[in-house]
């Protein structure tokens, strides 16, 4: 097998290097960002005593044989270690060795007690007849032709990923990509990295326009070639996206451009210019004020044809001669209502009986409100009347948790959006204009999170005639993809909606309920006198050397591993969740997932778990999907789905997770970078989800991201237990900074134009 260059350290001053050979055991700290680890090595030179390791070593996996090359040096708290400058994986030469590393659960299809028989049977010179003569394994007991096929096929793909490696490493690229990149290419994968490099950020998930232009630069390509300029424009529209805008201006675009790639303004006009003609980018003028001005706004091609059919599905339907709930055009209301209150046993508020109405009699309609005015009885009231009459209703939410509440609310069947419209690898949907749901009425709860690309699918799937009602609170974040849709919708004129404003009698004795108009009115939260919401503040003095967040960070574990549970009786894994403002700093998501892994779900001896990168999975783990998945499972699984690790097998390589939705879902050991620990999840991620309890740091070090509507949201995904925890100077900050500006978006402009 190929030798592999790890990647090199920075270039510092000349300095005596030895070398040092052993076996990987145990990583104890990886850096994702930088590929700074810390690793516990085997060595014959230390007899039964573990080596400590430290350096650039992200890519070397548990159970390799390494060859380090760095020098010795003592830590003052640490003691004794070897700072690695650069390492090689090879092979191993003792019997101990080969049956540690085949045992490893590095080859697919050999586990620890397989790599003993097979040990047993051909000594050290197995290694050697898995290469070169892989028909005789079938001689190892429970070997037969299917297992050794597999095995063979898993040490030659070993091989060649190995090699992509050692190319990668050589221009500065973490060998953990190197499996995708593989994968991706096969065969070709060097070719394309020399030849294409900017073709891996749109192909390999992972891999963006930073790593690629690494590869670019360092394969030859000129900073200021058009290839790259073009690679960076569209680079910088996805990260806009990222951030929520379907387009940006042109200025914008060419000035942040610009500066990212560090090349003169005059260099990228011409570039966007060829990128449009080649149909790469779409620019068209938008309106930029009252007066009749518009600006030239440029779009990645997808948002741009969501956009434009999004406003023309929804005007389709508004305008559409077919009706499929005629009966609700000439109803006696006062007695239809009369019959739903013996129903419910409730009456509809004035608010409430217009919005029912509504999306009964007109085929879009939009119902939005916050906490405790009455949205979800207003919903059940109008799947009620529409089942009495025989009509076909679909439910559907954009997350699992969301559609499982809705189902509750209503006793009838309701899914993900994305399962409704059952989507297919490559992302396109079972049900469209061609083949449309069937369906009279389609409520979709928690619609503040459709993305303008996941919302044009729903509406193409809606058939004419149907009745679509969207409910959500709009003055929560917007969605995590691009576009505000259901900000938009409200602002159009042309489509019918309600807001209900009214906060009813039971809602305001909720602590939650009270302090979420509290703090979206700008009003600073009630911090007692009420049995659901608790503050701890944490504002460790100047003389304790702690940061602001490393203190608020351990309370928050106590009060989710110990004070919740002693005192609630809730499960601190399944009922309750961290959300806070950011993901980086002491108290941000990625901090805290680890100290809450650390007490909830331990390392144990034994007991099996899987290092990727800086991440260590274990069974028991909660654990979020990063990006939509369309192959796996029945129907996809999609950014932001949760779940619970419940099998890792080394043998098999593969981790098992369950998810919210109780789907059973298998990953490969190569795509869990795809999944993130979720004991805490930003504000952002937990949006359309709802939990028993909720526990929220808010501290100065996350003050850029303190403002009113992620608060607001925060505290609104709390069922049963809000915990705020942290800074009062923070919350005040947090209260009072309004939520950031408007995204560059233009549905409303086409809804009117459509009209």
């Amino acid at each position: 097998m190929t030798a592999v260059t790890g990647r090199q350290a920075p270039p510092g001053p000349p300095r005596a290097e030895t070398a040092l050979e052993g076996v990987l055991e145990r990583i104890t700290y990886a850096n994702e960002d930088t590929g700074y680890t810390i690793a516990r090595v085997a060595a014959e030179r230390s007899g039964p005593d573990l080596l400590t390791v430290v350096g650039p070593l992200l890519g070397a996996q548990v159970g390799e044989s390494l060859r380090l090359v760095g020098r010795w040096g003592s830590h003052p708290r640490y003691g004794r270690q070897f700072e690695v400058h650069s390492y090689t994986t090879v092979l191993p030469a003792t019997i101990q060795g080969i049956r540690r590393y085949l045992g490893s659960g590095l080859i697919r299809g050999i586990g620890p007690a397989m790599a003993e028989r097979m040990v047993d049977h051909f000594g050290v010179d197995i290694l050697d007849v898995i290469e070169h003569e892989p028909a005789r394994l079938v001689e190892v007991h429970g070997l037969g032709p299917k297992r050794t096929k597999r095995i063979t096929d898993a040490w030659q793909e070993q091989k060649a990923i190995k090699e992509v490696m050692v190319f990668l490493a050589g221009v500065g690229v973490s060998t953990s990509l190197a499996v995708r990149v593989y994968k991706q290419y096969a065969d070709a994968s060097i070719a394309v990295v020399t030849k294409e490099p900017y073709r891996l950020a749109a192909d390999v998930w992972g891999i963006g326009f930073r790593t690629a232009d690494t590869i670019a630069q360092a394969v030859g390509i000129p900073h200021d070639s058009p290839e790259r300029i073009k690679a960076g424009l569209q680079y910088t529209l996805s990260q806009a996206a990222d951030d929520g805008h379907c387009y940006l201006p042109q200025p914008n675009l060419v000035a942040d451009a610009a500066k990212i790639l560090e090349v003169d303004r005059d260099l990228v006009g011409p570039c966007l210019d060829d990128l449009v003609a080649a149909e790469g980018v779409v620019r068209e003028p938008v309106p930029a004020g009252q007066d009749g001005e518009t600006l030239p706004a440029v779009y990645l091609v997808p948002f741009h044809r969501a956009e434009r059919s999004l406003a023309r599905g929804l005007r389709d339907l508004l305008d559409s001669p077919a009706e499929r709930l005629p009966s609700f055009a000439e109803v006696d209301w006062d007695r239809a209502l009369a019959w739903l209150r013996t129903r419910t046993g409730q009456d509809l508020a004035p608010e409430q009986r217009e919005a029912v109405q509504l999306a009964l009699t007109r085929r879009v309609a939009v119902l939005t409100g916050g906490p405790g005015c009455g949205k979800s009885f207003t919903v059940r009231s109008v799947v009620e009347l529409a089942r009495a009459r025989r009509a076909t209703v679909v439910l559907a939410a954009p997350t699992g948790r969301a559609a499982k509440r809705l189902a509750e609310l209503t006793g009838h069947e309701a899914s993900t959006v994305h399962r409704l419209l059952q989507l297919q690898p490559g992302g396109e949907a079972k049900y469209d204009r061609d083949n449309p749901l069937d369906a009279d009425l389609v409520v979709v709860d928690e619609a503040s999170m459709l993305d303008v690309v996941l919302a044009n699918k729903l509406v193409k799937a809606v058939p004419q005639g149907a009745h679509l009602l969207l409910v959500g609170d709009v003055d929560q974040l917007p969605s995590v993809g691009a576009g505000e849709v259901l900000r938009d919708l409200l602002a159009a004129d042309t489509v019918p909606r309600v807001r209900l404003t009214r906060i009813f009698r039971q809602a305001q004795q909720s602590g939650i309920v009270v302090n979420a108009h509290r703090i979206n009115s700008g009003r600073q939260p009630l911090l007692t006198g009420f049995d659901d919401v608790f503050w701890f503040t944490c504002e460790p003095d100047e003389e304790s050397g702690l940061h602001p967040g490393e203190e608020t960070a351990r309370l928050v574990v106590d009060i989710v591993a110990r004070r919740i549970p002693a005192r609630f009786g809730l499960h601190p894994v399944r009922d309750v969740q961290v959300l806070t403002p950011m993901h980086r700093g002491p108290a941000g998501a990625g901090s805290l997932n680890a100290l809450l892994q650390e007490a909830l779900t331990p390392h144990r001896e034994g007991r099996p778990e899987r290092r990727y990168g800086s991440r260590v999975f274990r069974i028991g783990d909660k654990v979020t999907q990063l990006r939509n998945n369309y192959d796996k499972g029945a129907a996809g699984v999609f950014n932001g789905t949760v779940g619970t690790v419940t099998g890792l097998s080394p043998e098999d390589q593969t981790l098992t997770v369950v998810t919210d939705e109780d789907e059973q879902v298998d990953y490969d050991f190569a795509e869990l970078d795809e999944l993130a620990h979720a004991y805490a999840v930003t504000v952002h991620r937990s949006q359309g989800s709802e939990y028993p309890a909720v526990v929220v740091p808010v501290t100065t070090s996350s003050w850029m991201m303190l403002q009113r509507n992620l608060l607001y949201t925060g505290v609104t995904r709390a069922r049963r237990l809000l915990v705020l925890v942290g800074s009062r100077r923070a919350l005040a900050q947090a209260v009072r900074t309004p939520g950031s500006g408007r995204r560059h978006t233009a549905l409303t402009h086409r809804l009117r134009q459509e009209r």
